[in-house]
């Protein structure tokens, strides 16, 4: 089955996503503060980016 409708934004937010929650991970295993909470930003960031993104039409 071929994927036609890539929402390249969408999937952008989710691999931004999935690179902070590493970034986290590492900050927890380098005990390093600052990363984690830069880290947990950039969380915040990408999920509300596409959260935005992938709204549903009906909804405002």
């Amino acid at each position: 089955m071929p994927v036609r409708n890539i929402k390249w934004n969408v999937l952008g937010y989710a691999a931004l996503a999935a690179a902070s929650l590493s970034g986290i991970g590492i900050a927890i295993g380098e005990k390093s503060v600052i990363v984690f909470l830069l880290s947990l930003g950039l969380l915040a960031f990408s999920m509300r980016g596409g959260f935005k993104s992938k709204k549903l039409p009906g909804t405002k």
